[in-house]
């Protein structure tokens, strides 16, 4: 049946500044795409990631290419050929799915129910005395999430668990590291008793994890997008971050889940800084994933009405019609 494409750039400015090892952001950009045909409306949000090559502009021109596929009833296995994965072909997923599941053409019982769940809750850096005290606020939550750089790791990570000694704790450089620090955090990541080091090294310098047996579990999260990085990213970390915005969407994202757990491999789920249309797919993986990561929102100064509410480290579902059949 036809279909109608829109999509358009829209901007969520952040309450208080996120800064990682790359980079600080002080807005969500991100882009939305709806898809309206026999009366139904669906909606996708994708988020255009520099690290990737990724912007604004050419993800609205990788949708605009795939508009005739779309409008002319194109399905979402017609899209996984069409597009690369990232962030264009995850917001038309992810509509193609709302519209789909709205329109009783796919059943609701096709995706693993979204639930409430608990998800870290993220320390950006700072000083260790900044750190500590956003720390000591999130000390009751079940999970955090500490960012950082290759500048003094350890006082940072001593500080915030001395703040919070209870909750899990995922320890996040973002590539930041090499391999001679990482080899020297090893003794500090079991003192602090972290649960998961994310994406330590570079990507394109992560061979020698193939040889190198950590005290902590590391999980990839920039060496892998797709179901076919996993061979060679499976030699090297023991979990995988699945986004939606790497996978280029739901439907390869529950293909990569999947296929990680035929290997024995750990699963986290997570997010870019985003607005609740970017979480409300997300959340139908979460249920399965061993780390949940889906704090985008709490980011935001205004997110979008009817999504995702978060509440002592715990996030809960959208309103009933935000986004899918309920």
């Amino acid at each position: 049946m036809p279909r109608t494409l829109t999509a358009r750039h829209d901007s969520f400015r952040l309450n208080r500044p996120f800064r990682i090892a790359r980079g600080t952001k002080v807005a969500a950009d991100v882009v939305t795409v709806t898809i309206s045909g026999d009366g139904v409306i669906g909606r996708g949000e994708g988020v255009p990631y520099p690290r990737y090559g990724e912007t604004i502009d050419g993800t609205l021109a990788a949708i605009e290419s795939a508009r005739v596929l779309v409008e002319q009833g194109g399905s979402r296995a017609d899209l996984l050929g069409a597009l690369a994965p990232g962030a264009a072909r995850n917001a038309l997923d992810c509509a193609l799915w709302d519209w789909e599941l709205r329109s009783g053409i796919t059943s609701a019982a096709a995706l693993p129910p979204a639930r409430r769940v608990a998800t870290a809750m993220t320390v950006v850096i700072d000083t260790p005395t900044v750190m500590a005290r956003e720390a000591a606020l999130l000390a009751h939550h079940p999970l955090i999430k500490v960012k950082l750089d290759a500048d003094d790791p350890a006082t940072r990570l001593r500080a915030v668990r001395a703040a919070a000694p209870s909750p899990a704790l995922i320890v996040d450089p973002n590539e930041s590291w090499d391999e001679p620090l990482l080899r020297a955090m090893q003794p500090v990541l079991v003192e602090i008793g972290a649960d998961l080091l994310e994406q330590p090294v570079p990507a394109a310098a992560d061979a020698f994890l193939e040889d190198f047996a950590p005290l902590v579990p590391i999980c990839a999260d920039e060496a892998v997008h797709t179901l076919e990085d996993l061979e060679q990213v499976a030699r090297r970390y023991q979990a995988i971050n699945i986004k939606l915005d790497k996978t280029g969407g739901l439907t390869a994202a529950l293909d990569l889940m999947a296929a990680a757990r035929a290997r024995g491999m750990g699963v986290m789920t997570g997010c870019m800084v985003s607005s609740s249309l970017s979480i409300a797919p997300a959340l139908h993986l979460a249920g399965q994933a061993d780390f949940v990561d889906l704090d985008g929102p709490a980011w935001l100064a205004e997110d979008r009405k009817g999504g995702v509410s978060m509440a002592g480290g715990y996030l809960a579902p959208a309103a009933p019609g935000f986004w899918g059949a309920a």
